[in-house]
């Protein structure tokens, strides 16, 4: 794979993992033993039934968990330290076969990805799950898991395209950040004001 697709792939399959990395996992492994997508020899472990089989059941106890409001807060926390790693090493391994200063590059790219993804979804999901209704917060889910497999699937036969997708998504996330976090400066020095009154 050129060096331009195989970033592009990174940085896809990187997002995918950041929004649900079971779900990334078992898509890759499906598309690669099914002859659909050629992984990386070092990856060639995810075409394997049982890494299958194990990252479609985790996804399936992840697709219940994320739908349940306020424990999907939990669930995402703790899987900040599983998704940006996994998103980091399956960077790693599909370089393996460029210098270690490029590999240790993508594998940092992969895993900042995976993490604005990651906090994107995080925060998504802390802005909707004070709602009374829990429709919205089953759709969020729902929406995640069916971006992440579809990323996942076009990031392997049309990888510019998922990668100029993620990085219109990366930036929106930054810039949704940037603003809450303006908001939320204004709103804590107006209530310093009236405190200070």
């Amino acid at each position: 794979m050129p060096g331009q697709e195989l970033v592009a792939l990174i940085v896809a399959v990187s997002f995918a993992a950041g929004l649900n990395v079971y779900a990334t996992v078992a898509t890759l492994g499906l598309l690669a033993h099914t002859s659909v997508l050629a992984l990386p020899e070092p990856l060639h472990l995810l075409a394997s039934w049982w890494v299958i089989g194990a990252a479609a059941a985790l996804f399936a106890v992840e697709f219940f968990a994320d739908k349940v409001p306020a424990f999907d807060l939990v669930w995402n926390a703790l899987h900040t330290f599983i998704r940006v790693p996994v998103a980091g090493l399956l960077a790693w391994r599909a370089t393996e076969t460029l210098s270690p200063g490029e590999q240790l590059a993508a594998t940092l790219l992969g895993g900042l990805i995976a993490l604005a993804a990651h906090g994107g979804k995080t925060a998504a999901r802390a802005a909707v799950t004070p709602s009374p209704e829990p429709f919205s917060n089953i759709g969020l889910s729902v929406g995640e898991d069916a971006l992440a497999i579809s990323l996942t699937w076009l990031a392997t036969v049309h990888p510019y395209l998922a990668g100029s997708i993620v990085t219109a998504l990366v930036l929106a996330i930054i810039l949704v950040i940037k603003w809450v976090w303006r908001a939320f400066r204004s709103l804590l020095v107006g209530a310093e004001r009236v405190v200070a009154q």
